[in-house]
């Protein structure tokens, strides 16, 4: 403002002295030295450490954080960093101002870290220094893994996983997610038993964690139990083994149910015949006929528990001879359902007879005529259910459509690779069950889970689909396998990390 007044402004400038070690012009500072004269003078990383020794486990990755405490971390991470940065002693006699690894060969057992520090010295200056630190890398498999090492079988605490169903279905859906949120990796062994599967682990807690998880997913009751193993009477120490028993219920998606009585008033007089629309932690139910829904939790069911009347093993296919929507489109946990009128008849029963149903459902959004549906054949099923017979008075439809069904379409690609995979857990198979699992029944039903998680985005919401490398795309097979077939988008799927033994030493993953 001064200037454009035409006003005459003295600047002003710094002023320089000699620095009195060397005699160099310099600016000003409280030691009156340059900063080599001042580095040469006074050492601000005396007293620090630059050579540290950390212990680390091969089995787990983990690093010993004294005294007991064993920190996982990867190499050249923030929690890696923090670490190496803590074990340092007298670092509080300084100013940390930056640190950073330096690169060293994966192999060498080294780890350097490069810190900035600052401090105050000569009268008040303020110096900045850097000097490296350099950390030997100790193999030393911590309790657990060398527990582990010296017997297998050697679990602090078991949780044994069951559904009492004749299909695993669920259990593959579930290994999906264990995988995705790494919720077993603290397992010691993983075993596959008739009706479910057992997790051992080396500490009580993470079977607890393990358990929640599972109970975030699924709607589950769970008990626990302990045994004592070993008791010191001179320091009172005890040791136990836990066991969890987890229990999974029994109702599945795609099953039909008749609800009891009293659970159906408790829900609004919702059915009584209702389908299982998805399983999270809740059931989703769904009135067929008049699209009327609710949403049971675990809690709800356990109370009052029921079975279901039909299961999706029970599916019989239809051809769909005419369809007449009576409903607009209504939106159901996420869902999208149209209530419409429709003639359906057997597909076994083409050439033998002329039985036509005509049934109400919800599909009049997904069927049009000459589609194939599943079903439930209620015209020929024999159910003896208590709580259907409960019922006086009920008229029970001939036939309850569950899906669409792509069996015809399928035909063409059987055999042919997916363009997508799956990962699976390593899992060990019970002796006492390996002579009682059916291989025919187990790829059938996998099978069929697989077509499930094409047909159904929203189960493959909480899952890693990988590419399938072994899949190769054909220009004619686009042509003749038909466009409608449901299939997995490919930006829905990951590349899958393979990783050579000759590499870096380290399992490759598996498929």
């Amino acid at each position: 403002m001064a200037e454009e007044a035409g006003m005459f402004m003295v600047h002003q400038t710094v002023g320089s002295v000699l620095c009195c070690k060397c005699g160099i012009p310099m600016a000003p500072n409280a030691a009156n030295m340059c900063v080599k004269c001042l580095r040469s003078e006074v050492d601000i990383t005396e007293g620090l450490q630059k050579h540290v020794i950390i212990i680390h486990c091969p089995e787990c990755d983990t690093y010993l954080q004294p005294p007991r405490t064993w920190i996982k971390a990867q190499l050249e991470s923030k929690e890696l960093l923090t670490f190496c940065v803590k074990r340092l002693k007298n670092l509080n006699t300084v100013r940390l101002v930056h640190a950073e690894f330096i690169w060293t060969e994966p192999h060498s057992k080294r780890i350097k870290v490069k810190l900035r520090v600052q401090k105050e010295v000569l009268n008040g200056a303020i110096l900045e220094q850097s000097y490296t630190v350099e950390y030997v890398v100790q193999e030393q498999m911590c309790e657990s893994c060398s527990r582990v090492q010296a017997n297998p079988d050697q679990w602090v605490a078991a949780v044994q996983l069951r559904q009492h169903v004749s299909h695993r279905r669920t259990f593959f859906f579930l290994e999906q997610l264990i995988l995705k949120h790494d919720a077993a990796v603290r397992a010691i062994r993983i075993k596959q038993m008739d009706q479910g599967i057992d997790f051992f682990f080396g500490n009580r807690s993470h079977a607890v964690k393990f358990v929640e998880f599972v109970g975030k997913v699924a709607p589950i009751k769970s008990r626990h139990d302990k045994q004592l193993v070993s008791h010191d009477s001179k320091s009172n120490n005890y040791n136990y083994k836990y066991t969890f028993s987890v229990e999974i219920c029994p109702i599945c998606r795609e099953d039909l149910i008749c609800l009891p009585s009293k659970v159906a008033v408790s829900l609004g007089n919702l059915g009584p015949l209702v389908i299982c629309t998805k399983i999270s932690n809740n059931i989703a139910l769904l009135d067929p006929f008049t699209l009327r829904h609710c949403f049971l939790d675990a809690d709800q069911y356990w109370r009052s528990s029921f079975k279901s009347l039909l299961s999706s093993r029970q599916l019989v296919e239809y051809i769909v001879l005419d369809v007449e929507t009576i409903s607009s489109e209504v939106n159901v946990g996420g869902s999208k359902y149209v209530l419409a009128d429709a003639q359906v008849a057997r597909v076994s029963d083409f050439g033998k007879n002329d039985t036509i149903f005509s049934v109400r459902t919800h599909l009049g959004h997904l069927l049009n005529p000459g589609d194939y549906a599943l079903g439930y054949d209620l015209y020929r099923a024999n159910s003896n259910d208590i709580e259907l017979d409960k019922y006086k008075g009920l008229v029970i439809p001939d036939v309850i459509l569950m899906k669409k069904s792509y069996e015809e379409k399928r035909q063409k690609k059987r055999g042919k690779p997916r363009a997508w995979k799956l990962k699976s857990l390593n899992m060990e198979v019970d002796d006492t069950t390996r002579g009682r699992v059916d291989e025919e029944k187990m790829n059938s039903e996998y099978e069929q889970f697989l077509r499930d998680l094409e047909e159904n985005p929203d189960m493959r919401f909480n899952m890693s689909i990988y590419h399938n490398k072994e899949y190769q795309p054909s220009e004619m097979a686009s042509v003749t396998d038909g466009e409608d077939l449901p299939s997995v988008p490919l930006e829905e799927l990951l590349a899958d990390l393979d990783l050579s033994d000759e590499e870096d030493g380290e399992d490759s993953m598996r498929e």
